[in-house]
């Protein structure tokens, strides 16, 4: 039986940490912030962690 394929678009936007949660980028943060608040922007620097009732799924795509 072959081997099950990791989902190439969630291994670049998703990494395990240490401690086994999954550590995700922020949404909006590509081009045009100068619309954005600079408190908005701060906000968007600091790292997310990806929700408890997502986590199972995404480790599945990572492998």
């Amino acid at each position: 039986m072959p081997k099950m394929k990791s989902v190439k678009g969630a291994v670049k936007r998703f990494k395990v940490k240490k401690n086994g949660s999954v550590k995700r980028g922020t949404a909006y943060r590509s081009h045009i912030l100068t619309k954005q608040d600079a408190s908005t922007r701060r906000e968007q620097n600091s790292p997310k962690v990806v929700s408890k009732a997502d986590e199972a799924n995404i480790k599945a795509m990572i492998n």
